[in-house]
């Protein structure tokens, strides 16, 4: 066994640890930098590259902005000064006015696509929803009932037929709630008609526009009506709370920015006053029990400016479709813009009578019904030639 100089091996051992603090040091930073956290910029650029592969042109870009929600997608093309792309989900602009009559207005930044960038872009106001209350409905007769029923049941018909029933449910929330709002009349029917005697007053549209010349849709009648028997009855549509605004998703209208924003149910936007005016404090006006008697002939024909040679020839041409029985769509401008009002039905198209009906009918039956069966083809034989079917050999089985 070999001997071991103690002297070399004292030397070696304080040779070592006079360098140990600095190689710790060394080895300390050395581990620090390894697990510094990335800058977020890194990460991005990384997840980018991921998934575009490299690829910045417009595939590239697609393969990023099909993985963003509409919202998401609208946010960031809000901050996009180049960005001018008409059709942000694809659809044509004024798709949401597309009647059989008329064009679609194509005012920027007011409606259409430019509205419903700006509507997925503004964001909700946290926390400012409030609980509402039942509404106390104490009408002073029968007859005060049944108007406020009907008032009810036409501005939900009107205005959300089409809308799922918690959409339905909200609109009637907001009407009660303006009840009880001293901004407003003390009535169901004086809300639902508020300004409605005015050409450019009318706080629900369908009160001016000559929507009430059409007869409603009976289903669609009727599921307005149970809901507005539920509110009266004291139903509280709670994700709306104390809102007293709604608007379509495909408008901006001027005032959406002054209110807080509350949710979105179907395709209306919902908004309460801010400050103590949409506390439930604030909603102190009582039902006054008395119901107006409101005037429908004259509230069924549309009392805006007509555009046509003048207003008397379009307002005596309007009153001869109607006592003749035909749709009474008619071109009219509203705040300078061009829209169709009056349309007989439900999604914006004249309903059909019943010999279209029966046309229609006729047609699919004919489309439906089986076509005759061809004779065979007649083959001629010369006289002493004895007709044999032919095998055909190596066929495929069928």
């Amino acid at each position: 066994m070999a001997s071991v100089d103690g002297t070399s091996l004292k030397r070696t051992v304080r040779r070592f640890a006079a360098a140990a603090p600095a190689a710790l040091a060394a080895f300390g930073v050395a581990m620090a930098a390894s697990s510094t956290p990335r800058p977020e910029i890194d990460r991005r650029v990384e997840q980018v590259r991921q998934l575009t592969g490299g690829d910045l042109s417009d595939k590239g870009l697609a393969a990023i902005t099909g993985r963003m929600t509409p919202s998401q997608l609208a946010l960031a093309m809000r901050h996009d000064p180049s960005e001018r792309q008409p059709a942000l989900y694809g659809l044509t602009p004024g798709w949401e006015s597309l009647t059989l009559a008329g064009k679609p207005t194509l005012a920027l930044g007011e409606s259409g696509l430019d509205a419903m960038k700006i509507n997925a872009a503004t964001p909700y106001a946290a926390g400012q929803l409030r609980p509402a209350q039942p509404f106390a409905f104490r009408p002073a007769t029968a007859e005060d009932r049944r108007r406020a029923l009907r008032c009810l049941t036409q501005a939900i018909y009107f205005e959300a037929a089409l809308e799922p029933t918690e959409g339905q449910e909200a609109v009637a929330q907001v009407i009660l709630n303006r009840v009880r709002d001293p901004n407003y009349a003390n009535s169901v029917c004086g809300v639902v008609f508020q300004g409605a005697e005015r050409t450019t007053g009318c706080q629900f549209s369908f009160t001016c526009d000559g929507s009430m010349a059409q007869t409603p849709v009976r289903w669609a009648w009727d599921r307005a009506r149970v809901v507005a028997e539920r509110a009266l009855a004291g139903h509280v549509a709670a994700r709306v709370g104390t809102a007293t605004h709604y608007h379509a998703d495909y408008v901006h209208p001027w005032w959406s920015p002054t209110l807080n924003k509350l949710t979105q149910i179907g395709a209306h936007i919902f908004y309460r006053w801010k400050g103590v005016y949409g506390e439930p404090a604030a909603f102190r006006q009582v039902y006054s029990g008395r119901e107006p008697v409101i005037d429908e002939a004259r509230f069924s024909r549309p009392r805006l400016q007509l555009a046509a040679a003048t207003a008397e020839d379009a307002q005596a041409a309007m009153d001869q479709a109607l006592a003749s029985g035909q749709p009474t769509m008619r071109t009219v401008e509203i705040d300078g813009q061009t829209r169709v009002v009056g349309v007989a039905s439900l999604g914006g198209r004249r309903q059909a009578t019943p010999q279209d009906i029966a046309s229609i009918n006729a047609r699919i039956a004919a489309f439906e019904s089986p076509a005759p069966a061809a004779a065979p083809p007649t083959v001629s034989v010369a006289p002493g030639v004895t007709p044999m079917d032919v095998e055909e050999v190596g066929r495929p089985a069928s």
